[in-house]
């Protein structure tokens, strides 16, 4: 741990850092990278086994099918989920794009619905008004690393005979009600894109699931939909998370505790020293939840001009995400209004994320929390 304390806190703060990171366990991932080389063996050999094994155990599921993204892992799961075209999915107005798109990579239609202001994830009063003879499943997204209300979601669902995916892209480790998120829904979908909490050095994904049959369907599909050596029962994919970033992802996810309680407790920091600040929303936390905080983001008046505020003083920060779902121009054609989705616009104008990685020192968030204090200030007089 000594690099960490050699960091420079009066240097710039950017918004991530993998650089730190990484200067804390080179030598494991350099040890781990050369094992691979030397095996020879480079697709779906013993890491990701191991690895599958792994994650399966911490999200508390019977089953993990690693696959080559998050994307990936989103539009299998909604393949074995029997989602194809002419089917609707409702998806969060306020997410990624790739919650959407992998709806319609399959050709299926997705039907967005607002969010919770409070939590930035699906509403659950929404469905009913979303629903249509049409609708073959719920993805839910649990922003942030914030769980959604799970609860009236599955409910809603299990009613009226609907898959639900959760997209937990960005809540590895979350919990809801003392489950783990990924592993409430028929298919949870990770991704190890490199700056999420535990992040490959490329991309990466993962498939949840507690059911045997599906899980065998997507060992099939992520492999060209092979049921034997060079027999396709069906179109697949390739998707197959290869060797070293699955030996990469088992050196880090040693460290993954670690990382989410230093996570936790700079939101914490965060929290005493921002609450006070006129206009600043923290995030807010439900009780029967756990946030694994991969982003910090707050709401603040007049975002855009606290984001340059705050980059003229060397502090870093992001925009997740500036265009609701519904108003990206890949979905022109369903010709949504300003207003349809007011949620999801007000928090599209007023989020912002602060920095936020483990290796963060105390000194580092007094720094931020000062100059966003000083840029609410001037912005309002």
């Amino acid at each position: 741990m000594a690099a960490n304390n050699q960091r420079d806190v009066e240097g710039p703060i950017p918004q991530f850092d993998l650089r730190a990171q990484y200067a804390l366990i080179q030598d494991e991932v350099r040890s781990a990278v050369q094992a691979v080389l030397e095996s020879q063996q480079f697709i779906l050999g013993k890491e990701v086994s191991a690895l599958e094994e792994e994650m399966a155990r911490l999200c508390e599921v019977r089953y993990a099918v690693a696959v080559a993204s998050g994307t990936d892992a989103l539009t299998l799961s909604l393949r074995a989920a029997g989602v194809g075209p002419g089917d609707e999915v409702i998806v969060p107005a306020f997410s990624f794009i790739a919650t959407a798109g992998a709806v319609t990579a399959l050709g299926a239609q997705p039907v967005f619905a607002d969010i919770q202001s409070g939590t930035f994830n699906l509403a659950p009063e929404e469905l009913p008004r979303r629903l249509s003879p049409r609708t073959k499943a719920i993805i839910v997204a649990h922003l942030y690393g914030l769980p959604a209300d799970m609860q009236p979601i599955l409910d809603f669902a299990r009613r009226h005979d609907l898959s639900v995916i959760e997209d937990n892209a960005q809540a590895l480790g979350a919990a809801y009600r003392g489950r783990k998120t990924g592993s409430l829904g028929e298919f949870g979908c990770l991704s190890f894109y490199p700056t999420k909490n535990l992040g490959a050095y490329g991309d990466a994904g993962m498939i949840l699931t507690n059911t045997e049959e599906p899980a065998a369907r997507l060992r099939s599909l992520r492999n060209h939909g092979q049921t034997g050596p060079y027999v396709s029962g069906e179109h697949g994919w390739n998707s197959r998370l290869d060797e070293i970033q699955a030996a990469v992802l088992r050196v880090k996810l040693r460290f993954l505790p670690v990382w989410q309680a230093a996570r936790q407790a700079h939101a914490r920091e965060y929290d005493a020293l921002l609450r006070e600040i006129p206009g600043v929303v923290v995030p807010n936390v439900p009780e029967g939840c756990e946030h694994v905080f991969h982003q910090y983001t707050i709401r603040v008046p007049r975002r855009d001009a606290v984001r340059a505020f705050l980059a003229a003083r060397g502090i870093g920060s992001t925009v997740y995400y500036p265009v609701p779902l519904p108003f990206q121009p890949l979905y022109a054609a369903l010709r949504h209004s300003p207003g349809d989705f007011p949620a999801a616009e007000r928090a599209a104008s007023e989020v912002l994320s602060l920095p936020m990685y483990p290796e963060l020192q105390r000194e580092e968030i007094s720094r931020v929390a000062e100059a966003l204090a000083a840029a609410v200030a001037s912005l309002s007089d």
